[in-house]
């Protein structure tokens, strides 16, 4: 088939295409130049319903076909009397894009066999250069005889190779002098460019092998496509697979860099349902009928890491952060979040981290990440500089998540300037950024999941809270809920645990197998929570009933009256009325209810008065004046002799196990005595000394 009888039929589709009597692309066209926006979007199944051929000609040579499908929409706008000939320079077209249905393929499958072909990607923008000017046709002057010529360049990252003679020497006269070498030089007013802009696209992390690094692809877009992505932006694309030379001309030149031409890209839907996750009708069907049958909060929560014995009230905020509340905007621009954050605080081996990997798999969209090994730059944005000196934006773990969940294990362990870093991100949930010159602001509208261990690695008793929990009140308040985890010694409470653990390693195996005996005791898998979770944030945004705020109203003035002023590490704000609304918003939404109801809102405050509210008086130990701790101290004295120093541990053994006092007692006698003076307490080196 030659070239104009593709551009012909080409010409054709723009013109005589319609569905159910209406011209579709002839009307797209019109009123697109009407708004004097030059681009017309093509559907692929649309093409391939009116010719084939033509489709699949554009499928395996869309560097041949996109220039004619162009020159065809341009010539047919002309004839049309769309637009008039001297509205469009000579080499300017109508930019054709295109968008498909099909099924994506993934970055890892793409190979040489690939290259020249139209491909279908779908992932995460990591990175974004500026839009710089690409030259289509270069206009070319000599320095000696003035002749002038005209070079066309190939789109994508293709360069120009500028002839070294001029074209005079070939016609000149005998006795004319000739033209010298590399004669001519670029009059860059007289030539013609186009917006161009390079991106980073990655691998979407929840798609990525365990194990495995993220794979990431070099993608160009030009003219309207540039300028429109962000770092974070999940999106999907139509582009055609070419490489590039790797390297300096003449040095390793059977090296390609592959590369993606984009001739289409639409970012996929944005909020809560970012993830790529579609719903077919009898999942839908299965999902409504979940909710109608009741009790969903208590099956969520028993299916929230089962595998982790007791902790009932941290698997049920957690169910609360993967649901979320409703995302606001209001009238005057300004967005509330919806995203719950939850900060897990408490003794090694009480299950933080395995919480933080179940939500990992669980969320939609999710990143883990350790606060060690994590920087500022590594959890908001960071500006790189590429191969030509120029800086771009690299999106970090809170961008890449947006939409998601963010796990951060091993919070306390982070330095305290990354820390700040993240504040504007967990509240306002945009990260700004002015760096090298670019000034601009990323979305993160994300959840934090985070997990530390106290200042002095375990609980301290005998310590406030305040001087427990090292984290300054800025980060705290950012935290809808958050839970002291403990390990305490309970004879029987151990042998639970024990069994339950034991049982874990030697069934865990045929237990995950056995489908039918999690459905018996209430629990699913975690595909279905999986997708349960993205179909609630997508399809639900409940809003508090009146009712239910005038009981919230009455909550918030009453704690606010009654808070110690100013000995509270975590102070009760307005922070913390907005996290109760949140928390009530998700609760509905698990059930699918458009409105939060006052038991929604009873369930809310209860979650956060055993969280954040006890978190707030786990360490305050009033000064008592009871017979008990009056014994108590009569005892101590007797064993601690007057300006000796004994271990803390040793105290405790004997007046718990000898005399029969309680470890509460005992803890509450010591705080007396050392607040009177009478005794040191070394935390160090966890030792009592008696001073008086």
């Amino acid at each position: 088939m030659s070239l104009n009888v593709v551009k012909q039929k080409l010409r054709g589709f723009i013109g005589e295409y319609n569905e159910n009597g209406k011209y579709i692309y002839r009307e797209q066209l019109s009123r697109k130049i009407y708004r004097k926006d030059y681009v017309l979007e093509v559907d692929l199944v649309d093409l391939k319903g009116f010719s084939e051929e033509i489709a699949e000609r554009l499928r395996d040579k869309p560097a041949e076909t996109m220039p004619l499908f162009e020159h065809a929409a341009k010539e047919f706008a002309i004839q049309a009397e769309l637009i008039r000939a001297s509205d469009l320079n000579e080499n300017q077209t109508i930019q054709v894009t295109l968008r498909s249905s099909e099924t994506s393929t993934s970055i890892r499958t793409l190979n040489s066999d690939s290259i020249g072909k139209l491909i279908k990607l779908q992932g995460m923008i990591t990175a974004a250069t500026k839009v710089k000017a690409k030259a289509t046709s270069l206009t070319l002057q000599c320095k000696n005889c003035s002749g002038t010529k005209k070079i066309t360049l190939r789109p994508g990252f293709t360069g120009v190779s500028i002839p070294r003679t001029c074209d005079r020497n070939q016609s000149r006269q005998e006795q004319e002098a000739a033209c010298p070498v590399d004669p001519y030089e670029i009059l860059a007013d007289d030539s013609e460019y186009i917006d161009q802009q390079q991106l980073k696209l990655q691998e979407e992390p929840e798609h990525i092998p365990a194990g495995e690094m993220p794979r990431t692809m070099l993608v160009t877009v030009d003219r309207k496509l540039a300028g429109r992505f962000t770092p974070g932006t999940r999106v999907k694309l139509l582009g055609i697979y070419q490489t590039m030379q790797l390297g300096k001309r003449g040095s390793q030149g059977n090296t390609k860099q592959p590369y993606i031409r984009v001739l289409g890209m639409e970012q996929v839907a944005e909020g809560a349902g970012r993830a790529s996750i579609e719903f077919t009708a009898e999942e839908e069907a299965e999902f409504l009928e979940f909710a109608r049958g009741g009790e969903v909060y208590e099956k969520l929560a028993r299916s929230m890491a089962p595998q982790i014995y007791g902790h009932k009230d941290i698997k049920k905020s957690l169910c609360s952060l993967l649901f979320s509340g409703s995302r606001k905007k209001l009238p005057d621009g300004m967005k509330l979040r919806g995203d719950i954050n939850v900060l897990l605080l408490g003794d090694p081996s009480t299950a933080k981290s395995q919480f933080l990997k179940f939500i990992e798999k669980v969320a939609p969209i999710s990143v883990y990440t350790s606060g060690k090994g994590s920087s500022a730059a590594g959890l908001t944005a960071s500006v790189q500089r590429d191969q030509n000196g120029e800086f771009f934006l690299e999106g970090g773990a809170m961008v890449l998540a947006d939409g998601g969940v963010v796990c951060i294990d091993e919070f306390d362990k982070m330095d305290e300037i990354d820390r700040v870093a993240i504040h504007e991100a967990m509240e306002q949930q945009t990260i700004s950024i002015a760096k090298a010159g670019i000034t601009t602001i990323l979305n993160s509208r994300t959840s934090v999941c985070a997990a530390a261990n106290p200042a002095f690695g375990r609980y301290d008793d005998m310590r406030t809270a305040e001087e427990n929990i090292e984290f300054a009140s800025t980060i705290l308040s950012r935290f809808d809920m958050i839970y002291i985890v403990r390990d305490i010694q309970d004879e029987a409470n151990d042998g639970r645990l024990a069994r339950h653990v034991l049982s874990v390693h030697i069934n865990g195996g045929r237990a995950l197998a056995d489908q039918e005996s999690m459905q018996a005791e209430g629990e699913f898998s975690i595909d279905f929570f999986k997708r349960y979770v993205a179909y609630c944030r997508a399809k639900c945004a409940p809003r508090l009933s009146q009712a239910a705020a005038d009981m919230l109203r009455n909550h918030f003035v009453n704690v606010r009256s009654s808070q110690k002023n100013g000995s509270s590490p975590i102070p009760i704000t307005v922070r913390q009325l907005e996290a109760i609304v949140r928390i009530s918003e998700s609760l509905a939404k698990m059930a699918l209810q458009p409105v939060a109801t006052e038991l929604h809102v009873q369930e809310a405050i209860r979650l956060f008065n055993v969280s954040t509210v006890q978190a707030i008086s786990s360490g305050d130990m009033e000064v008592g004046s009871s017979s008990e701790m009056r014994q108590c101290e009569e005892q101590l004295k007797k064993i601690v002799p007057m300006k000796q120093v004994v271990q803390t541990e040793k105290v405790q053994s004997i007046l718990t196990n000898q005399y029969k006092f309680t470890q509460l007692c005992v803890q509450k006698t010591v705080y007396a005595l050392t607040q009177r003076g009478e005794f040191d307490f070394r935390h160090k080196r966890s030792q009592l000394v008696r001073l008086r």
